[in-house]
């Protein structure tokens, strides 16, 4: 007789997929919002379970409460918006043009797909030795890059630890990335105000990132420059995050 049991990637999918579940409902229910009753039969979810998480929903700015028994979107998903890779990349390939040309490195950009991070863009700098950790197109755990974890800092602590948790299984592929060592690097960049990421996708290399402003306060990308570990000391790392700083001020002011 056989026995199996949850693991924490089991739990971590299901409650995701939850949680989503109970999101979509609120949003077909935009205009009239919906109640418990209501989610529990679209969700097929126990009353507490709905309740756990909309608190979390709530907490997040997903969704709001209207008066005693309504839930509709919150300002969060009000917000949120998807806009075609065509036009985000061409957005964004005159910053990485830039970024690459000052600093002589490669320059990426990625957008965010649920917990996924996608390369959109990608422009190579003229120094010989350029690293060209992703290429466009790839997508990869969100956070295992140096654009990915500037991203997935800017999310609410909540957040970012439930698609760490999500992508737990898949880390591993990616120079021994765990769970843990992630968590860690989220603390450092939240503290940083910028991203450190090395010999995690690509070995002897090292890259920095910044999520890109957005207007509503919900970055929805982010840019990075990979280099070889030894064009990147300490110094050189601030100093090319001062240009992408000042790049995306300069061509994106009003954010993306």
């Amino acid at each position: 007789m056989s026995h199996t049991s949850s693991t924490p990637r089991d739990e971590g999918n299901r409650s995701l997929q939850r949680g989503l579940a109970v999101l979509e409902c609120v949003s077909r229910g935009r205009d009239e919002g919906v109640r418990v009753v209501q989610l529990m039969a679209f969700c097929s979810l126990e009353r507490a379970t709905v309740y756990r998480l909309l608190a979390t929903l709530i907490d997040t700015g997903y969704v709001a409460r209207r008066d005693r028994f309504w839930y509709v979107p919150g300002p969060r998903l009000d917000n949120l918006r998807v806009m075609p890779l065509d036009d985000g990349s061409a957005r964004l390939r005159a910053v990485l043009q830039r970024i690459s040309e000052l600093t002589e490195d490669t320059a990426f950009a990625i957008v965010r797909e649920g917990t996924q991070a996608h390369c959109i863009a990608r422009h190579i700098g003229s120094y010989p030795i350029q690293v060209l950790a992703v290429q466009e197109g790839r997508r990869q755990p969100l956070g295992v890059g140096a654009a990915g974890l500037a991203l997935l800092a800017s999310l609410s602590p909540v957040e970012a630890t439930e698609i760490v948790s999500a992508n737990a299984a898949a880390l591993i592929a990616y120079g021994g990335m765990t769970p843990e060592r992630l968590l860690l690097l989220l603390k450092a960049t939240r503290e940083r105000g910028w991203s450190v990421v090395s010999n995690h996708v690509v070995s002897d290399t090292l890259g920095v990132g910044c999520a890109v402003p957005a207007p509503n306060g919900i970055p929805l990308a982010a840019v990075s420059v990979a280099a070889p570990v030894h064009r990147m000391s300490r110094g050189r790392q601030s100093a090319v995050v001062d240009v992408i700083r000042k790049t995306l001020n300069e061509l994106l002011p009003q954010g993306f």
